[in-house]
């Protein structure tokens, strides 16, 4: 999708589509820099607002055909006043796009009435604008014999003058996250026969050759010279050869410590010998989506060039049954040499990352956040809405916090008290990887930081928000690429902005 920032009267825009976004109306009344369409319109905007037909509340959206100038105009609504922000634009702009795909048109033109920009900077919409119409645009087709939607292949920001500037640097920083957005979405949508280890080690090397990244790519003979025995314990029941990937970016010199993100990629996830139920077994193609989100966020740091230091490591493999595959009781040695007994086969994604966090230490990194699609007791404590959030540094968890609200990715702290830790204790092994039902997505992050040593830490347990099983006004069913966009803004606020 191409972007661009436009300063044209609304009435002189000539699409087959704009969306006007605006506040909730509580006067009733049309907003004066809409009147130059009413006036294209014979009045029609003003009836809809005047008959209470369009009242500018979250996600509501009315369609007129004007006379002139563009062939259709979109009302979105963003909600009240006093919560449009820039989540709410980047929303209403989603809503647009759905919309704008719907009806077939490639070229959509969208301006936010500035009597509701609110709080939200002029650079920040134009970051949002494209975040959201990329989110609220995508489609995957690629494995349909027929192309059945026309895509949007053109984006027009409709900015005031004096606010282009500002737009225009938003665009560029938004049109990079959609970007890395959209790889990590085409990535989880893929069944686990494409998208293999190998496969996300292809796109790794692929993400090097376009940007610079140093890319390297472990075999299982090389993960077994580096004792990844929790690794190698889940990948050995599966045909599929495992593969543990690392990238690095360079943008603040040689010695700066580099931001180090963990992306859990299971590329598929039966649950092993400890077999999950056959119902929606199909959906476990998503159990790589922490992956997903470091490829994203690779895409996205080789367009912005931030004046950072990122290290991104993917310990992929497939966890399947067969005769050679780990058995519950089993004892494992893993990387960081502490002993694991497997209780539960099917609680593998926290086996690779353990060994994934201990390699982290030889990047001296000056934090490490992993996201992965760990627990589905996280759906129970928090449903799809917001991601748990887990970690051993009060200020870490805080600044993540942070760039997930800037992101729209919200997430909700949870406590690793020393009293979780007891569920973990195993009679012939250092640890064991399942602590029983009672607050299973922290048992899960208390597994993980045992084998966290000497830096920072925070646990992204993204099981409840890495998909959607519904349509939304938003967002098509499937992958929603969570974690690109809060890491890109946990790495922008590392960067200085």
């Amino acid at each position: 999708m191409n972007s661009s920032v436009k300063v044209v009267p609304l009435e002189r825009v000539a699409a087959p589509l704009l969306a006007v976004a605006v506040g909730e109306l509580g006067n009733g009344k049309l907003p004066s820099s809409l009147l130059g369409l009413d006036v294209n319109a014979a009045g029609e905007l003003t009836r809809l607002v005047e008959s209470g037909d369009f009242t500018g509340k979250r996600d509501e959206t009315a369609v007129i055909y004007p006379k002139k100038g563009a062939k259709r105009v979109l009302l979105v609504g963003l909600g009240k006043p006093a919560e449009v922000t820039r989540g709410a634009v980047r929303r209403g702009a989603a809503v647009a796009a759905r919309r704008a795909v719907a009806a077939g048109a490639e070229t959509l033109a969208f301006h936010l009435a500035h009597e509701t920009h609110g709080g939200v900077p002029p650079g920040v919409v134009g970051q949002v604008v494209v975040e959201g119409v990329a989110q609220g645009a995508w489609q995957f087709t690629q494995l349909k014999a027929v192309e059945k939607r026309k895509r949007i292949a053109v984006l027009e920001i409709i900015a005031l003058r004096e606010e282009r500037p500002d737009v225009e640097r938003g665009r560029k920083i938004g049109a990079a996250i959609a970007t890395g957005h959209q790889l990590a979405r085409n990535l989880q949508v893929l069944p686990g026969n494409v998208c293999t280890p190998s496969y996300l080690a292809g796109i790794a090397r692929q993400l090097g050759k376009a940007y610079g990244h140093k890319v390297t790519v472990l075999s299982r003979q090389q993960m077994a010279a580096h004792e990844m025995g929790a690794l190698l314990a889940v990948a050995q029941g599966s045909v599929q050869e495992p593969r543990f990937i690392t990238l690095e970016y360079r943008g603040a010199g040689g010695r700066t410590p580099p931001v180090c993100f963990v992306g859990k990629g299971v590329t598929f996830d039966s649950g092993g010998i400890s077999l999950k139920p056959a119902e929606k077994m199909e959906e476990m193609k998503y159990d790589m989506s922490g992956a997903a989100a470091v490829l994203g966020l690779f895409e996205t740091l080789g367009q912005l060039k931030p004046k950072v230091n990122v290290v991104g490591i993917i310990p992929a493999t497939e966890n399947l049954p067969s005769g050679t595959a780990v058995k519950p009781g089993d004892v494992v040695r893993s990387q960081f040499g502490k002993t694991v007994e497997i209780v539960n086969t099917d609680a593998e994604g926290r086996l690779i990352l353990c060994d994934a966090l201990s390699y982290a230490r030889r990047f001296k990194p000056a934090c490490v956040i992993d996201a992965a699609t760990l627990t589905g007791s996280v759906v129970i404590c928090l449903g799809h809405h917001a991601t748990g959030l887990m970690g051993n540094d009060d200020q870490l968890v805080g600044e993540v916090l942070r760039a997930g609200d800037l992101a729209g990715e919200r997430c909700w702290p949870l406590p690793l008290w020393d009293e979780y830790r007891e569920q973990l204790k195993s009679d012939i092994a250092d640890v064991k990887n399942v602590g029983g039902r009672p607050a299973g997505t922290i048992t899960a992050g208390w597994f993980l930081r045992e084998f966290v040593d000497g830096f920072p830490w925070a646990h992204l347990d993204v099981a409840g928000t890495a998909w959607t099983e519904g349509e939304r006004p938003d967002m098509a069913n499937g992958p929603t690429g969570t974690g690109v966009r809060l890491f890109t803004e946990f790495v922008l606020g590392r960067a200085g902005g």
